[in-house]
């Protein structure tokens, strides 16, 4: 059998490591990890990084996880080392493999390359992440096609006739659906436009060919198998609202998200705080529950210990300092005039703060941090025209709307406060911001209705937004988002052509406007559950 030389605890002294063992050891770290033993399952793999592929990946892995939620230079400049060093492990044992008379296409050399195309991959989102400069897009891109195209061989040659399955094939297969999995469900949920040009380059997707790969590296016993899962409770918890399951630290999170979806708001902020429980060396993961808990206290209505958490995160967290100072500002805005104000804090000065807060991550803002520095230039002013519902806008961003569909009371919740916030804005002398704040609360109390099966009420809602086109000033996002909007209710209510014009209307009409990318995105995936070719009928309507 292949053998991996590799260094021990003792300086001096070197063993050698049947691929078999390899994975076992691996096995057992990536085990420990998702156990929550972090620093431990690191320095179970430490030794072995200068000669074993796999514990140079999933050390490197690690590592990278780590850096994509920090977003600290140093912590990303670390692990893309890191990963080049495995990279280049990979190369060196390929080679070795190779010359000691493996098949090039058998034994250990093709565990090397999948190695190796995981090792591109994840040096690609090192690159994206850490630069943005054409350069490294160019650079990054190369990685990815490279990355591409190993999997993409060693599917096909897997599956060929010529393939004879060795000892440790259930980890091979496990890596070739891992890669050709994240790259077809990825690749597939990109616009057309864009999906067009990739396949120009060789790429291609197909969500479910890819969520099938995936769902086969899940269910398999092999080194991936909880990368695969991890992947598929990102996509269905956050991005189709789909059932997920729960174990340590990080699975209690998606368990939390799986409530949250639900509507169990308190089931989800119970295993939200678990999590946090479960663990105290990366502080990350509390910032992830804190991030969710914030949300569940927002749809209660709990504006304070929604505020609370915000705080946490402006305190704690690197990731966008400017977008948590607003949101503690936000909530503090929702409370009555005269009640106190946690910590003595003034909601006004918290909104002329954001703009100074604002940051680049990788050379560039988060959308909804632009969006929210946009939305407290309102209170530059000496005297300042109030935000109506600041937290249930953001809220909109953030698809909570959905999250609250399962419970009424919820809903209504929101619909009251829409209404108090309507009443207070008919009792203001009009000014600059009327009419966009008229649009925003019909837009949201167009939800609202939609939520609680008033059709009609809601299909009117969003009409009055789109109507006012010309006399929005400032949120210009309010009329393709309600258009999109009054689109999912005529889905909902079987009007397919009407729906599809209006959504190829919001497509084609709109540019320059704030989150255009996430509406964009939204009018993609419904023109993809309606089937309809989102490239008909380019010209304006």
């Amino acid at each position: 059998m292949f053998l991996i030389s590799c260094p021990c605890h003792a300086p001096d002294s070197s063993s050698e490591m049947t691929l078999k063992e390899s994975l076992d050891e691996c096995m057992e770290a990536l085990d420990l990890f998702l156990n929550n033993h972090f620093s431990e399952s690191l320095e179970r793999l430490r030794p072995r990084v200068n000669g074993s592929m796999y514990h140079a990946l999933i050390y490197a892995t690690m590592l990278e996880m780590q850096a994509m939620m920090t977003f600290q230079h140093d912590d990303i400049s670390n692990a893309g080392n890191t990963m080049k060093s495995a990279q280049e492990v990979c190369q060196r044992l390929d080679a070795r493999a190779t010359s000691t008379g493996s098949s090039r296409r058998g034994g250990a050399a093709l565990h090397a390359e999948v190695c190796f195309a995981e090792c591109q991959l994840q040096r690609a989102a090192l690159t994206f992440l850490q630069d943005e400069s054409m350069v490294s897009f160019i650079k990054g891109g190369i990685k990815v096609r490279n990355s591409y195209l190993i999997y993409k061989d060693l599917h096909n040659f897997i599956k060929s006739h010529n393939f004879t399955k060795g000892p440790s094939h259930n980890h091979l297969e496990g890596g070739i659906s891992f890669g050709v999995g994240a790259f077809n469900l990825t690749l597939s949920l990109f616009p057309p436009r864009i999906l067009k040009m990739l396949e120009f380059a060789g790429f291609s997707g197909d969500k479910e060919y890819g969520l099938s790969l995936l769902c086969d590296g899940a269910t398999g016993m092999n080194l991936r198998s909880m990368l695969c899962v991890l992947l598929l409770l990102c996509f269905h918890t956050f991005l189709t609202f789909i059932l997920g399951s729960a174990a340590g630290a990080i699975f209690l999170f998606f368990a939390g998200r799986t409530e949250e979806i639900k509507g169990n708001i308190d089931e989800a902020v119970a295993l939200f705080e678990d999590g946090c429980k479960a663990q105290q060396t990366w502080k990350q993961f509390h910032h992830m529950c804190y991030w969710e808990l914030m949300w569940c206290f927002t749809f209660k209505r709990a504006w304070k210990m929604a505020y609370f958490y915000a705080d946490l995160l402006s305190q704690e967290s690197r990731w966008s300092k400017a977008m948590y100072v607003y949101m503690k500002a936000a909530y503090l805005s929702m409370l009555p005039k005269d009640e106190a104000r946690p910590f003595g804090e003034d909601e006004v000065e918290l909104f002329r703060q954001v703009p100074a807060l604002k940051q680049k991550i990788a050379g560039k803002s988060p959308p909804t941090e632009k969006f929210a520095i946009r939305k407290a230039r309102r209170y530059k002013a000496a005297h300042p025209v109030r935000l109506p519902v600041p937290v249930l806008e953001m809220m909109y961003m953030w698809n909570g709307f959905s999250m609250i569909s399962k419970r009424p009371e919820l809903t209504e919740g929101m619909m009251q406060t829409l209404v108090e916030a309507e009443r207070t804005l008919l009792e203001t002398p009009e000014h600059e911001y009327t009419v966009d704040d008229r649009c925003l609360i019909y837009m949201l109390k167009g939800l609202c209705f939609k939520n609680q099966g008033i059709l009609q009420a809601a299909e009117e809602c969003f009409n009055k937004v789109c109507s006012s086109e010309k006399k929005i000033r400032f949120d210009h996002y309010l009329v393709p988002n309600s258009l999109v909007e009054l689109s999912l209710l005529y889905i909902d209510q079987g009007r397919r052509d009407e729906a599809i014009k209006i959504l190829r209307k919001a497509k084609h009409n709109y540019k320059d406007y704030s989150m255009e990318s996430r509406t964009q995105f939204r009018v993609h995936a419904a023109l993809a559950k309606l089937k309809a070719d989102p490239g008909e009928d380019d010209t304006h309507l």
